[in-house]
């Protein structure tokens, strides 16, 4: 019997390349590659990275270096830079690093059997206008009872801070029919919720279909009990999705909606088109739809030109909402981008602004979830939680929540009462049936 042949990925950044890393070790699956605990003894390794954060692609350079013995012991071993950072540095990563043997765009990973099959050092960036995943094998075993979907690529906005539309491209949709297929074949193999992921999901377009009619067709697969989406733009929250928040049981009350200022003199700057107050009214339509939904947001302090009169507004539409969550960064420059080139805020004033965005958040992170205590809800079950006998899953708001239920199993969807909210989870206990 031929030798087994091992592949260890490893993932940086998003959802879409947690999904697209699936996919990849799917088609390396029917090439004869198992998936590998670690990089010692595998015979390929893979680097999926993003490009999104400053410092990414130093980030990977620094993985490269730990892994340069591993490749002298074993000169056979293939490595691979895959993603947005290869995307972005192209055959750089080749002259920085000779020992790596493949970098691989995020639009041409199925290509990389070819790739090795072939046996020489390759770059492919190119952007082809084929499906990729026409070409990407599903995995045949049983999924997890939450899972995701990518239904959408690439993004058209060009927000001034963003490499998305340089690394990703431009924004194209996955025909709903193939979609539909792939969801139900995940149902099929176990899955309860779907979360459909795009760079600009709410973009979606496929084949003349909105996002809300794909959220509806997909509410009609027997078995598939919840559904999510991310990351949106507030432009494309169209009449027709914000109704699908109040009319589709299957569609979660929870929504990340970045903002990512409340200055209107920054949101153009970043050219974000639109302004603090669209997006509020944008909030007030949503919470008319669905009362109980509760939103999360990114946000980006010290964006060059950003006065204190400029923060004093974001942290005002952040009072005005009342987030659940958020995700909240100083700007981080990245080359090639319209903002790159800008005065920066200085490093301890943009330190200073972060450290006091993130403490309202928190506060009101908190506040929403000690208001869940006392109230029934649902939990999914994912998986086993930290100690015996427990179970964590996720409540329709996206908590994370632990019960203890020795009897419980992975793929549950079980009525909970909340007992307890800690800083990051909530406690449960389990309700009868019915």
């Amino acid at each position: 019997m031929a030798d087994v042949r091992k592949v260890w990925i490893k993932t940086y950044g998003c959802q879409m390349n947690v999904y697209d890393s699936e996919r990849m070790a799917a088609a390396l699956a029917a090439e004869g590659y198992v998936a590998a605990d670690a990089p010692e003894g595998a015979d390929l390794v893979l680097l999926n990275t993003c490009h999104i954060r400053e410092k990414a692609a130093e980030k990977v350079y620094s993985d490269l270096g730990r892994l340069r013995p591993l490749k002298a012991a074993n000169p056979d071993m293939k490595v691979g830079v895959v993603g947005c950072v290869a995307q972005a540095e192209g055959a750089e990563i080749l002259a920085r690093a000779p020992m790596v043997d493949l970098v691989v765009g995020p639009q041409a990973y199925h290509r990389i059997p070819a790739l090795l099959r072939a046996g020489v050092r390759a770059v492919d960036t190119e952007m082809p206008p084929e499906d990729k995943f026409d070409h990407l094998p599903q995995s045949r075993g049983r999924t997890a009872p939450a899972v995701f979907l990518t239904v959408q690529e690439g993004c058209d906005k060009f927000c001034s801070f963003c490499v998305v539309p340089y690394t990703r491209g431009a924004e194209v949709s996955r025909p709903p029919a193939r979609i539909l297929e792939e969801a139900r074949a995940l149902v099929g193999r176990g899955a309860r919720e779907i979360t459909l992921l795009g760079q600009n999901v709410n973009a979606y377009h496929g084949d003349g279909w909105t996002l809300a009619r794909l959220i509806r067709e997909l509410a009609a697969i027997p078995g598939l009990a919840r559904i999510r989406y991310t990351t949106s733009h507030p432009n494309d929250m169209t009449d027709d999705l914000i109704a699908a928040h109040g009319e589709v049981p299957q569609l979660m009350p929870y929504l990340h909606l970045p903002v990512q200022s409340g200055s209107d003199r920054i949101l153009k700057a970043m050219n974000r088109r639109h302004t603090a107050d669209a997006y509020l009214r944008i909030v007030g339509r949503l919470r008319a739809a669905r009362p109980d939904i509760l939103l999360s947001s990114d946000f980006i302090v010290g964006f060059p030109g950003e006065t204190e009169a400029d923060f004093d507004a974001t942290l005002d539409l952040i009072r005005a909402v009342g987030f659940g969550s958020a995700f909240s960064f100083r700007y981080s420059a990245r080359p090639g981008t319209p903002a790159a080139g800008r005065e920066a805020v200085p490093d301890a004033v943009a330190d200073d602004r972060l450290q006091r965005l993130q403490a309202l958040v928190t506060a009101q992170q908190r506040a929403a979830q000690a208001a869940m205590v006392g109230r029934v809800t649902e939990v999914l079950y994912e998986k086993p939680g930290r100690l015996p006998g427990q179970m964590g899953g996720k409540s329709p708001h996206l908590m994370a929540v632990h019960v203890d239920d020795p009897a419980g199993r992975p793929g549950e969807l079980v009525p909970v009462r909340i007992t307890a909210a800690a800083p990051h989870s909530l406690a449960a206990e389990r309700l009868p049936a019915g």
